[in-house]
Formats: C-alpha cells, sequence, structure tokens
C-alpha cells in the first residue's frame, strides 16, 4: 500500500487542498487576509488560499511525525529568520494563533484528535484520507512511469 511520505509532497499537498476546500468546517477567518503568519514577516501571504495551504502541510506534518505533536513544535516548524536590518538576522517562531485555529477546525472535520497534555494527532479518518490521496497521486504517476507500477501492489 502506498503512503502519503512516498508520493511528492508538492502534489500531495495540492491535492489535499482541492479536498479540505470542499469541507465546510475549514474555512479561514475574516481576519486570514490581514494577518502575517509569523511576527518575523513583512507582509501577510499575497495567496488567498493560503489557509488551505498551511492546513494540508500540517497535516501532511502530523502524518510524518506520527506520534501527537504540540502547537509549540509546529510554530517552530512554520518560523523563519527575522531581518534586524544591520544587526544578525535571529530565528523566530510562527503564528501559534493560526495554528491553533487550523488546527480546530481539524479536529471539527474528524482528521485530527487531541490527545491531552502530548498535542494533537491524526485520526483514521484522516490518515485515511491522505493515504487515498496519496494512492490516486501514484496511480497518475505510475501510468506515466511503468516502473512505478510495482508501488501498486
Amino acid at each position: 500500500m502506498v503512503t502519503a511520505l512516498e508520493v511528492p509532497a508538492d502534489l500531495l499537498i495540492q491535492r489535499l487542498v482541492e479536498e479540505l476546500k470542499k469541507m465546510p468546517q475549514i474555512r479561514p477567518p475574516a481576519w486570514a487576509l490581514y494577518i502575517k503568519t509569523g511576527h518575523f514577516k513583512e507582509r501577510p501571504p499575497e495567496d488567498p488560499e493560503w489557509w488551505y495551504y498551511r492546513a494540508a502541510s500540517i497535516l501532511r506534518k502530523l502524518y510524518k511525525r506520527g506520534a501527537p505533536v504540540g502547537i509549540e513544535r509546529l510554530r517552530t516548524a512554520y518560523g523563519g529568520r527575522m531581518n534586524r536590518g544591520v544587526a544578525p538576522e535571529h530565528f523566530k517562531k510562527g503564528s501559534g494563533s493560526v495554528i491553533r485555529k487550523i488546527l480546530q477546525q481539524l479536529e471539527r472535520a474528524g482528521l485530527v484528535a487531541k490527545v491531552p497534555g502530548k498535542g494533537r494527532t491524526l485520526t483514521p479518518k484522516g490518515r485515511s484520507l491522505l493515504d487515498n490521496l496519496a494512492y490516486e497521486i501514484m496511480k497518475e504517476l505510475a501510468s506515466k512511469n511503468p516502473e512505478l507500477q510495482k508501488y501498486l501492489s
């Protein structure tokens, strides 16, 4: 069986974005157009669908990690370097509010579950969604490249 880690991440996230848009529980809040994704950023994201891409990326990170993941670990993963002018750059964490709201929406959709005191983990429904999308992607790739047929059996 093909897993979500065996297909290219960009293809999986793109396909996952399309699936998340169909779910009524996952919608960007009104303020999502105006905020930055971290205080180290200078401007808000230009892509109006960035909320769905971040949600899909978080789902893949939860799948990849396997164990429960907390908001602080995700803040670190989505952090970056802050430009301090002539002073040396320093690492700053990403926005915890954005990550928290996305995780709450994914919980309402039934894709993520909270593990008290440890963080959040994928539910069987979430794991199944990612694996099914990975299988579809691998089928498309195998139709173009016959060497990949061995992964489909």
